[in-house]
């Protein structure tokens, strides 16, 4: 098994690029995602989290293609967050 990241300090594009992709993919999620102890958070704070940590925790590249998606195709996200959403 691979382990990335750390503790094998992989960094940058040396990351594959489904796993950096799915830690935006995952942030996005967990922030929009009703949880047992807080609501969704507004997409606003969502957008800030992302661009705050974009080029440290976050790929800067799939960052600015997600917040590209998000702007211009965001009841597609919405759709496919319904459509899933557990109970």
């Amino acid at each position: 098994m691979m382990v990335l990241g750390y503790p094998d300090k992989l960094s940058g594009e040396d990351i594959p690029f489904l796993v950096r992709l799915t830690a935006v993919c995952d942030a996005f999620d967990a922030m929009t995602s009703r949880r047992s102890y807080r609501e969704p958070l507004p997409l606003d704070i969502v957008k800030s989290e992302l661009l705050k940590h974009k080029g440290s925790q976050f790929d800067p590249k799939i960052v600015d293609v997600f917040l590209d998606i998000m702007k211009y195709n965001y009841d597609e996200i919405v759709n496919i967050q319904e459509k899933h959403k557990s109970e």
